[in-house]
C-alpha cells in the first residue's frame, strides 16, 4: 500500500499534534539537563565599577575630586550532594523525559491509525458512490422496461411510480455520500499538516485484505510493548525518586563558595592565585512551617496516583487488546452470514421477476427485493471497511515501537523521522 505508507510519512513529518508531543519531549530533555547541571560546580565572573564625583566648598576655595572604582573576579559555589537530593531530581527528571519519549510513541501510534482510519473510510466512501452509480444505471434500465410494459399495458401506472421512486431513492443518497468523501479528505488533510485544498482525491479503489488475526504473544509482551504503559511505568519510577529528593530536602546541606576579586592595582595577578575566599556553610532547616514536610507528603500523594494510573494503564492496555480481538473475530463471522443473506436476496429477486413477468404476483415483492438486494450490497461495504478497521485498532493495542530509535546524546532516544524532519530545514 504505497500511498497509505505515503500519507503517514507526510503526517509523521508535518502534523501538528504530534509537533507538539515533540515540543513536550524537547521541554523534558533540557529540564533533565537542567537538574543534572547542579551536580557540577557553578563559576560566574563577576565585575564592578563605581564613579565618584565631589564637589565641596571650603571657604572661597572650590575643590572638586574624582575617584573611580573597578573590580574583576571570579566565583565558584558548590553543593556537596551529602544526600543524594540533586541525584534523585536529576534521575527523576531523566524518568520523565524517557516517558515523555513513550508519549510520543504513543502520539506517532495514534496518529498513525488515525491516517490509515480516515484512508479506508474515504475508499469506502468511493466504493459505495461506484456502487450507488451502478445501481442508478441498472434501475434506470428497468424503469425504461417498466415503462415500456405500461405502454403496452403489461405494467400498471403504479408500478412505473415505484420503479421511480427506487429510482429518485439512489439519487438522493449519492450527494451525502460524496460530502461525507469530502469530510473525509479534509480532515485527513489537517492530519498531514495541509490546507483542507491539498487533497483532491485518493487514488486507492478497493479496501485491503486482512490476513488472520496476528499471534499477540504472552501479555508480559504485550505490556512491554506498549508505549502508555512504559511511559507509566516510568513516571511511577520517577515518582520514587521525587519522594527521596523531597526527604533529603529536609535534612542540613553544605555549600562550598570561593571568589577572588581585584581591582586596578593587582588586575594583573588575577590568575595567578584566584583563590582568596574559601568559604563552607552547613544550613539546616529548623523551622519552615511544615513547608519541607508537606513536600514529602505531596510527593507521596503524587506517587499513589501514578500507581493508580500505572494499574489502570496496564488493565486497559489488556482489555484494548482483546476487545480487538472479539470485534474482528465476530465480525469476520457477520460478514459471512451477511454474504449469505445478500446471496439469498439475489436468488429471491430474481424468482420474484420471473413471477412477476408470468403475472403470478404483482410488482411489490420485486419492488421489496430490489430494496433489499441493493442495500446489503452496500452494507456489505461498510462492514468490510469495519473490519479492516478492526484490525488497525487490534495492532493499535498491541503497542510497539513505531518511531525507529537511536541512541543520542544524554542517552536520549532520538527518533529517525525527527532526523529527516531536521534535514528539511
Amino acid at each position: 500500500m504505497p500511498e497509505l505508507n505515503d500519507l503517514i510519512q507526510k503526517a509523521l513529518l508535518d502534523n501538528f499534534s504530534l509537533q507538539e508531543a515533540w515540543a513536550r519531549f524537547d521541554q523534558m530533555r533540557a529540564s533533565a539537563a537542567k537538574n543534572g547541571s547542579y551536580l557540577y560546580p557553578e563559576l560566574n565572573i563577576i565585575s564592578d565599577y563605581t564613579h565618584i564625583y565631589k564637589k565641596s566648598d571650603i571657604l572661597s576655595h572650590t575643590e572638586r575630586s574624582r575617584v573611580d572604582n573597578y573590580s574583576l573576579g571570579i566565583a565558584s559555589s558548590y553543593e556537596i550532594d551529602l544526600w543524594g537530593r540533586i541525584r534523585s531530581h536529576r534521575t527523576a527528571a531523566e524518568l520523565d523525559a524517557a516517558a515523555a519519549m513513550e508519549d510520543l510513541n504513543s502520539a506517532v501510534m495514534t496518529l498513525a491509525a488515525e491516517v490509515t482510519v480516515h484512508w479506508l473510510n474515504i475508499i469506502s466512501q468511493k466504493m459505495q458512490k461506484n456502487l450507488l452509480e451502478k445501481q442508478l444505471q441498472t434501475n434506470k434500465f428497468f424503469l425504461e422496461l417498466m415503462e415500456l410494459r405500461y405502454r403496452k399495458s403489461l405494467a400498471s401506472a403504479l408500478d412505473v411510480f415505484q420503479q421511480r421512486q427506487i429510482l429518485h431513492k439512489i439519487e438522493a443518497a449519492i450527494p451525502h455520500v460524496d460530502a461525507k468523501k469530502n469530510v473525509l479528505l479534509h480532515e485527513l488533510a489537517l492530519l498531514l499538516g495541509k490546507s483542507p485544498y491539498y487533497f483532491h482525491d485518493i487514488k486507492s479503489e478497493s479496501l485491503p485484505l486482512t490476513g488472520d488475526i496476528p499471534n499477540i504473544g504472552v501479555p508480559a509482551d504485550l505490556l512491554a510493548n506498549r508505549p502508555d504503559v512504559r511511559s507509566s511505568g516510568l513516571r511511577l519510577k520517577a515518582s520514587d525518586w521525587q519522594i527521596s529528593a523531597a526527604r533529603a530536602d529536609r535534612l542540613p546541606t553544605i555549600r562550598l563558595t570561593a571568589r577572588a576579586s581585584y581591582g586596578a592595582e593587582d588586575i594583573n595577578g588575577l590568575f595567578d592565585n584566584w583563590i582568596q575566599n574559601l568559604a563552607a556553610s552547613l544550613t539546616g532547616p529548623i523551622f519552615d512551617g511544615r513547608r519541607r514536610r508537606a513536600e514529602v507528603d505531596r510527593v507521596l500523594a503524587a506517587a499513589e496516583e501514578r500507581l493508580a494510573e500505572y494499574k489502570y494503564t496496564v488493565l486497559n492496555a489488556v482489555k484494548e487488546v482483546e476487545n480487538a480481538l472479539v470485534q474482528e473475530t465476530m465480525q469476520r463471522k457477520h460478514l459471512g452470514a451477511l454474504k449469505l443473506q445478500l446471496d439469498a436476496a439475489g436468488r429471491a429477486l430474481i424468482e420474484a421477476r420471473e413471477r412477476y413477468k408470468k403475472g403470478i404476483i404483482n410488482y411489490l415483492p420485486v419492488l421489496t427485493e430490489i430494496l433489499a438486494v441493493q442495500r446489503l450490497e452496500q452494507e456489505l461495504i461498510i462492514q468490510r471497511t469495519i473490519l479492516v478497521v478492526y484490525r488497525v485498532n487490534l495492532y493499535r493495542a498491541l503497542g510497539g515501537d513505531w518511531t525507529g530509535k537511536e541512541r543520542g546524546r544524554n542517552n536520549f532516544p532520538v527518533p529517525n523521522i525527527r532526523n529527516e524532519k531536521k534535514k528539511r530545514f
